[in-house]
């Protein structure tokens, strides 16, 4: 489910920003960040719809969907050092359009594109008690960033998510910004989980209102951590979603709660709650659990009972976010408390929102996650879920 509809508005500002920004640094006064309703605003005609099942095929599905309006690819992971030193990433590669298939053909300039890619890295240091963001933006032309099925790759510069040298399935993430980085080796522990009804995963009523959507919940990783000038080896798990779409929320989502969670016991839990005005959570909010064998079983909002225990006021603005929950699936025995290992993980960049790893305690497992929450600040006087 993801921040990536957020995007749809950005393609003015991707064509005139280029290079990267770090994000917790102090800024020239910019215009204040869009509202999730302003971001998901645009014109779907000409674009592919996601409307019915269609087979999946690898690793072309891994590759780029021009004719759809938008797509990601998203990974997070918590990794340690041997010494047991914490961090969480994130790095996700947006492909956006800025207009239909078979729009401006035959422009003659190698610098013509109707693709506009963004990036968002972030690293969360959790013994230096320091979260660093920071978000990307350029053309898919002249070799500035784009993506491709054979090999595999998409790139934003030099932020990449590739093949690795033996070949998929196994990934390489490499990214850098100042003197925060990452390069990670991924392989996939279990096989591909088609989220919602066999891919096709229904965001609301209107025809259309869906996207395709694959994960890959568990990656075995190891690789290298950037920080200060110092690298640190680290291993740890991470998650890959993978989606594309032409598609908005509906007119009562104002926003949603996305929930990835690596259990000590093998399992993997995915949960998102969309959230309308009112609070309460849209009927289309779903999830999964992936067993140590890859058998999954959907999760319908009835079988997830949420709860907060906590919020957060961020110092940037009006939102305020929860920071602690109680997540609990009676049918599968799970339990769990759920709490940041940083209190600060919001990215403040053209769209704002917090996307942060934490902390998974239960009776009988724990481990560790990833959770998004977007459309907090969007309108404060909206009821917060409590």
């Amino acid at each position: 489910m993801r921040l990536r509809w957020i995007i749809l508005t950005l393609l003015l500002l991707a064509c005139l920003f280029a290079g990267a920004y770090r994000l917790s640094r102090p800024a020239s006064p910019v215009p204040p960040p869009l509202t999730t309703a302003q971001a998901l605003a645009g014109d779907t005609v000409g674009y592919a719809r996601a409307l019915v099942v269609r087979p999946f095929r690898f690793p072309e599905d891994h590759g780029p969907h021009p004719d759809f309006k938008t797509e990601w690819w998203y990974f997070t992971g918590n990794v340690e050092t041997a010494e047991g030193r914490h961090f969480g990433y994130e790095l996700t590669l947006f492909r956006i359009a800025v207009a239909p298939p078979g729009t401006g053909d035959g422009r003659a300039s190698a610098w013509a594109t109707r693709q506009v890619y963004m990036g968002h890295f972030a690293l969360t240091d959790v013994e230096g008690r320091h979260f660093y963001p920071f978000e990307r933006f350029s053309r898919g032309a002249v070799g500035l960033a784009g993506a491709q099925a054979a090999p595999f790759r998409v790139w934003l510069e030099d932020w990449t998510v590739a093949e690795a040298p033996g070949g998929l399935p196994a990934l390489q993430l490499r990214a850098a910004t100042d003197d925060v980085g990452i390069d990670l080796h991924l392989r996939p522990l279990k096989p591909v989980v088609l989220q919602g009804d066999r891919g096709l995963d229904r965001k609301g009523a209107g025809a259309g209102n869906a996207s395709y959507y694959y994960s890959l919940t568990r990656l075995e990783t190891h690789g290298t951590v950037r920080l200060g000038g110092e690298d640190h080896a680290v291993r740890g798990l991470s998650w890959m979603d993978r989606e594309w779409s032409t598609s908005a929320l509906d007119g009562n989502q104002v926003g949603w709660d996305w929930f990835a969670l690596q259990l000590s016991d093998g399992r993997d839990l995915m949960f998102y709650r969309l959230r309308e005005r009112s609070g309460r959570a849209a009927p289309f909010s779903h999830g999964v659990v992936v067993d140590p064998d890859g058998t999954t079983r959907p999760l319908g909002p009835e079988a997830v009972a949420l709860t907060v225990g906590d919020h957060w006021q961020s110092p940037r603005g009006a939102a305020r976010y929860p920071s602690r929950w109680r997540l609990r699936v009676p049918s599968e025995g799970l339990d769990l408390d759920l709490a940041p290992l940083l209190a600060d993980q919001e990215l403040p960049g053209v769209v704002r929102y917090w996307e942060g790893a934490v902390r998974v305690t239960g009776q009988a497992v724990d481990g560790y996650g990833y959770v998004e929450m977007t459309g907090y600040g969007d309108n404060p006087a909206l009821p917060v879920p409590e």
